[in-house]
Parts: structure tokens; C-alpha cells; sequence
């Protein structure tokens, strides 16, 4: 008899801390040490979002690029949406969806644009003939411990682009999506227990939440499901674009249960889940995949 394929979870991935590092904005993929790990070599298609014409927001690199890249290895078309600047992650990406053999669509625009929802989505739809899933991933976060230091630019950029860009885009898409359709948000750990440094950041993920769970409540009498991802520390280029204190980065993740930050490419099977059939009967639900830190509504 085989023995399972059994891996230990504390062991997989990098399991050590971080060397401090900091990049200008918009930090890239690329640059960072060690690499993020998106699932570039590891994931494998099932054919569960066969001909899907995907929508992703803040696709270029992070949790953003490993969905891309499984959704295009589950058989979907990608429209991937980038900040200006962040090209050369998202051309990476582009090559992973072509070579999965479906089609991409690069997006560069500024989610702080008002006029920009609306085009992102038409531009989809001309450009796949329709759209039929939502990805709505794109976030800025940026580190400030004191809320006198606080600049309320910050925080209007950042609830610009976390949550009201999000009512945006659900607002333009949804005329277009037909039964059966998903969306998928993408709030955080940091909804449910706040670090004190992440303040408008926090506040938005938690709004990201309660939006989550209400456009759902709307969305299902048309046959749309709406659910949410709630990750923990995962490593990405937001966490070395102000998004951590520099002295903090070489122990990022290791408070979690299971001693070590996660990685894109663990939370890639959930975004594709949630977007798949298999997931007919989910709706209104955040997805905590934190390393053990729980989540409550």
C-alpha cells in the first residue's frame, strides 16, 4: 500500500524570517528576497474555470499573480489590472497565462481615477466577449504608527483604492454578469484583529468584509455569488512598499501558529474554489487562510 502524500505545513515554503528590505513605490515582485512564491512551478489545472473571462484586480504580483496564474491553469482568460509602473511583474504574469494557453489582457490604471472602474470592466468585456468573474484583490497599505503622523491623503488613497474602488468595479460589472457568476474579494486578518501601525488600512479591510457579506445578500436573487478571502501575513512585495516598519520584517509571520509567513501560492486553491462551481452553494462567507489566527464577523 502507498503511503500518503502527506507535507507538514510548518516546513513548507520559506520557514525562516526576512532580511530588512524596502523598495520605491510601487515595490516589485522581482526585486524582493527571497522571491514570493505564486505557484509558478506547482500548480496544476483541473479545468474548473474552463472559458471563465476573469476580471483581477491588483494581478501583477502577490496573491493577485498566483490567482491569475491558477485561474489561467484552470482554463480561464485573464484581464489582469495593474498599478502603472508594475509592468515588468505583470508582463511575467502575462507570460504564465499564455502559456497556459489562454488569453490575457494587461490593464494598467490607478484604482484612485474615478473614471477607471468602468473603463477596466468595458475593456474586459469588449476585449472577452463578456465578463463572468470579479477578483477584487488590489490594496495599498502603508505602515504609520502614530495617527497624529497619520496624513489624510494616506487614508484617502488607501479607502480610495481598498473598498471604494471595490464598489466601483461590483457596480460596473454587475450588469454584465450572468447566473452562475463569482466575485471575490480579498480583505484580511487584519478586519478582525488590527495592528496598531495599519490603522486606515485595517479600517478598510474590515469595510471590505461587511461589503463582502451585504453585496452578497444583493447579488444572490440574480444567481451571483459574493464571498470573501481573509489572509493572514503573507509575503508580497505590499509588505516592502511601507507596508511593514523595516524592523519588523525579519520576524513577519513567525508569531503565526504555524511559525512562519504564508505564501501566494497557498491561498491560489481558495480564490479558485470560491470562483468555481464547486462552490454553488457559498455565498455571503470570508475565507481566513492566516496560518491559525482566526477570523470573526
Amino acid at each position: 500500500m502507498k503511503e500518503p502524500d502527506l507535507k507538514d505545513p510548518r516546513y513548507l515554503y520559506h520557514t525562516d524570517g526576512f532580511e530588512k528590505q524596502d523598495q520605491e513605490t510601487p515595490a516589485l515582485q522581482a526585486k524582493m528576497q527571497p522571491v514570493p512564491d505564486c505557484g509558478e512551478t506547482s500548480y496544476r489545472g483541473n479545468h474548473k474555470l474552463e472559458n471563465r473571462r476573469v476580471l483581477i484586480t491588483g494581478g501583477d504580483s502577490g496573491i493577485g499573480r498566483a490567482t491569475a496564474i491558477a485561474f489561467a491553469r484552470e482554463g480561464a482568460d485573464i484581464a489582469l489590472q495593474f498599478f502603472p509602473g508594475e509592468e515588468k511583474d505583470a508582463n511575467a504574469v502575462a507570460e504564465y497565462v499564455k502559456e497556459a494557453g489562454r488569453r490575457i489582457l494587461l490593464l494598467p490604471a490607478d484604482l484612485r481615477e474615478e473614471s477607471t472602474a468602468a473603463k477596466l470592466v468595458q475593456d474586459t468585456v469588449d476585449e472577452f466577449g463578456g465578463l463572468d468573474t470579479l477578483v477584487l484583490n488590489a490594496g495599498q497599505q502603508v505602515s504609520c504608527s502614530n495617527l497624529e503622523d497619520l496624513s489624510m491623503k494616506q487614508v484617502n488613497d488607501t479607502f480610495q483604492v481598498n473598498i471604494l474602488s471595490m464598489f466601483a468595479l461590483a457596480q460596473a460589472a454587475l450588469p454584465h454578469l450572468p447566473a452562475g457568476s463569482s466575485i471575490v474579494t480579498t480583505t484580511s486578518i487584519q478586519a478582525f484583529n488590527p495592528s496598531k501601525h495599519l490603522m486606515d488600512y485595517a479600517a478598510t479591510k474590515a469595510a471590505i468584509a461587511n461589503f463582502t457579506i451585504n453585496l452578497a445578500k444583493q447579488a444572490a436573487i440574480k444567481g451571483i455569488r459574493v464571498n470573501g478571502v481573509a489572509p493572514g501575513p503573507i509575503w508580497t512585495p505590499i509588505q516592502l512598499d511601507k507596508g511593514q516598519p523595516k524592523e519588523a520584517l525579519p520576524k513577519f509571520g513567525q508569531d503565526s501558529l504555524l511559525k512562519r509567513a504564508g505564501q501566494p501560492a497557498e491561498l491560489a486553491p481558495v480564490y479558485v474554489f470560491l470562483a468555481s462551481n464547486d462552490a454553488s452553494y457559498v455565498t455571503a462567507q470570508i475565507y481566513g487562510v492566516t496560518g491559525g489566527e482566526a477570523i470573526n464577523l
